[in-house]
């Protein structure tokens, strides 16, 4: 259940220069007044860094489900299907997402498994192509969503991996797990290319021109911790920053970030106007910083009408 009251805004803010030039003329009043009425909360504030295999809002976000959330070892995926009333049957679980590696002389990038084209009949079928391959190093795969299946093995018991949207459109090189860790998934990795390169399934594809399907990412590994988190109530996730931020759009994530203020910020910035006690996480690919509505003293009031707290103060904290 989510809560209207306790707003998370994945990729609030970044370090590339073409979002620091995109913010110099961003305007977004409501979230600056709403900051004026909150207070921080250094204890639910996260550091980390942009190579952190989790990024800020997850592990925000994993901390506020009372998961674990130590990096690259949130278990999402043993999460999702205890959210669906599926048993775990005391495993370890994992996401597989197939996906496309586009191999250059000096990268290996991650392309966008939602521009792939996969729909469920074709993701089935490759499942079942590559499922026997992942069972004989004791990993059993489950049909989940077309880009995305549910592994579960003794494997990701204690397997950091980074997140998929870490990895998106960069060079999956400097995002692979531990060598020593994971021989298993990197011996699989040369194994599924070499398989799919020349299958019929992608030859299929390539006739329909679609894109060829050469590997997988592996990410929110792990058990769910016993006993099994209750699940208070979650906030608000908004994503609609997150494509054009991935893709470093910046004119879009701007206008995106308009329509957030003036849309889900202007109406917690009525609650807390109202005497609702409200909770704002804003996250960057580092950082992350809350606050909350909390009774300030007369000289903290006096102080924010000549030294107000806003975003543009605070952005390069993320």
């Amino acid at each position: 259940m989510s809560d209207t009251t306790h707003l998370l805004i994945p990729y609030a803010a970044s370090a590339s220069p073409g979002c620091q030039q995109a913010q110099q003329g961003l305007a977004l009043p409501h979230l600056d007044r709403l900051l004026t009425r909150l207070s921080p909360r250094p204890e639910h504030s996260d550091t980390g860094e942009e190579t952190s295999f989790s990024a800020p809002h997850e592990r925000a976000l994993a901390r506020a489900l009372g998961l674990p959330a130590q990096d690259g070892r949130i278990p999402w995926a043993a999460w999702h299907r205890h959210q669906l009333g599926q048993p775990l049957d005391g495993e370890a679980w994992a996401f597989v997402t197939p996906c496309q590696w586009q191999v250059s002389t000096d990268h290996v990038t991650l392309r966008d498994p939602e521009q792939l084209g996969l729909d469920e009949a074709s993701s089935r079928a490759l499942l079942a192509i590559v499922a026997p391959w992942f069972a004989e190093d004791g990993i059993t795969l489950h049909y989940d969503q077309p880009t995305r299946w549910l592994a579960s093995g003794p494997l990701f018991a204690n397997l950091a991996t980074a997140s998929l949207e870490r990895v998106l459109q960069r060079d999956v090189r400097a995002w692979m797990p531990d060598v020593k860790q994971a021989r298993t998934l990197h011996r699989l990795h040369s194994e599924m290319q070499m398989l799919l390169y020349t299958h019929a399934f992608n030859d299929e594809r390539s006739a329909r021109g679609l894109p060829m399907i050469n590997s997988f990412w592996v990410y929110g590994t792990g058990p769910l911790p016993a006993p099994t988190p209750s699940a208070a109530t979650a906030p608000t996730v908004l994503a609609t920053l997150r494509n054009a931020a991935l893709n470093e759009d910046w004119r879009t994530w701007a206008s995106a970030w308009a329509a957030l203020d003036a849309g889900p910020v202007a109406d917690l910035l009525r609650r807390a106007e109202g005497g609702v006690p409200v909770q704002l996480t804003l996250s960057g690919e580092r950082n992350a910083l809350a606050f909350r509505s909390a009774p300030r003293t007369l000289a903290q009031r006096f102080q924010s009408l000549f030294r107000p707290q806003r975003f543009t103060d605070m952005r390069n904290k993320l």
